[in-house]
């Protein structure tokens, strides 16, 4: 059961204004205007797209690296409400809003990224669907979860409207939506790496193989409680808040657990398939695999002893190292991995790489916004 004696949610208050959310204003406003060319004269206007690599930084970063980034909700969820972690419930909420920020974007990041955009309604008409392709549940799957994570969101809307009688009535159905919450990202997080097993030879073979969906969401997972280690820091030292330690710890030891379980899949998959001796052929592959790996191996050294767990510090610096290995893991699978023949390159433009970081930056001035001015952090007094 949940712990009771926790504080309740309540906004941090405080000046919208600052040189954060200024900042964030001008990148949303360069990618407007990015996105405004992008849909009046299409993909070439703005991206470096071409027929050898369909697919970008819109694709590989927005989506497959930003859904992945967005787990925190859904792997602190798991702790909670089916592994009966009561002691983790603080987190639930913010953890949750950087995950609804997250998919949210992640879906509108497909969007850009569509040719036809305007017939994007074929993928869910009867008629159009293909109910055995992996793009399709992927795309299902996610749709569904960003529905499904506003709807978990709702009551810390209407608490602040003073719905409380609407808030009961979301919360007779929440056992079903969090259920639904739990399923789909496993299901959609595990099919972003069945599509990389289905372009066979054209990806490298370090990142070619059929464990590719459990690799996938077992980094989904253990990125999801380094978002919330990240996440907690931050917003601590932004908010000057006291970091939630009595947490963070216990939480990192299960994110360390995941994360052995994971190196020892990677590194053995790559043994029992001969593909090893790729990383040590001279190449970008090969070195991009390797600093991957050292992402990933590193946390278990710095914060594998009980008493490393303990420093702010350390754990932060751990929950950025495994961030950044996942993240990776998806770019060199998806683009760097990513071997289509002939003549074609790929890099990405200015324009590209300005709404990538638009994206990141509605998601950071919506975090401030709604932290300052919904009850989604435990209620507590800034420390001056």
């Amino acid at each position: 059961m949940a712990n009771n004696n926790h504080a309740a949610p309540a906004p941090v208050g405080g000046n919208l204004v600052n040189a954060v959310t200024l900042s964030c204003f001008v990148l949303i406003a360069l990618m407007a205007a990015i996105l405004v060319v992008r849909f009046l004269f299409g993909l070439g206007a703005v991206t470096a797209l071409n027929d050898g690599y369909p697919w970008g930084i819109w694709i590989a970063v927005d989506v497959v690296i930003g859904s992945a980034l967005a787990c925190g909700g859904f792997s602190v969820a798991m702790l909670v409400y089916i592994f009966n972690k009561g002691e983790y419930h603080p987190l639930v909420r913010p953890a949750l809003l950087a995950s609804l920020f997250g998919y949210t974007l992640a879906g509108a990041g497909v969007m850009f990224d569509l040719g036809r955009w305007w017939n994007v309604w074929n993928m869910f008409w009867p008629g159009s669907i293909n109910p055995t392709s992996v793009m399709f549940e992927v795309a299902v799957c996610i749709t569904l979860y960003i529905v499904v994570m506003w709807i978990e969101f709702s009551p810390v809307v209407l608490e602040q409207m003073g719905r409380h009688d609407a808030k009961k009535k979301v919360g007779k159905a929440m056992f079903f939506i969090i259920a639904l919450g739990t399923v789909l990202p496993m299901m959609h997080q595990s099919s972003l790496g069945t599509l990389l097993v289905v372009m066979g030879g054209q990806v490298h073979p370090l990142w070619q193989t059929p464990v590719l969906p459990l690799l996938y969401l077992l980094s989904a997972i253990f990125m999801g409680y380094a978002v919330v280690l990240f996440e907690s820091c931050l917003t601590s030292t932004a908010y000057r808040r006291k970091i939630e330690m009595h947490m963070l710890t216990p939480m990192a030891k299960i994110m360390l657990g995941i994360l052995a379980t994971f190196v020892v899949v990677r590194l053995g998959d790559v043994v029992v398939r001969g593909a090893l001796p790729k990383a040590f052929v001279p190449s970008v592959q090969a070195l991009m695999f390797w600093l991957e790996m050292a992402c990933f191996i590193a946390p278990l050294i710095l914060i594998g002893a009980e008493s490393n767990r303990r420093n702010p510090a350390k754990l932060f610096l751990a929950g950025v190292l495994l961030m950044l290995g996942g993240a990776l893991m998806r770019l060199d699978g998806f683009l760097i991995g990513y071997e289509t023949g002939g003549d074609f390159n790929y890099f990405p433009t200015l324009a590209e790489v300005l709404v990538t970081a638009g994206m990141f930056a509605v998601e950071v001035l919506g975090y401030i916004i709604i932290t300052r001015r919904f009850p989604v952090l435990p209620r507590e007094e800034a420390i001056h």
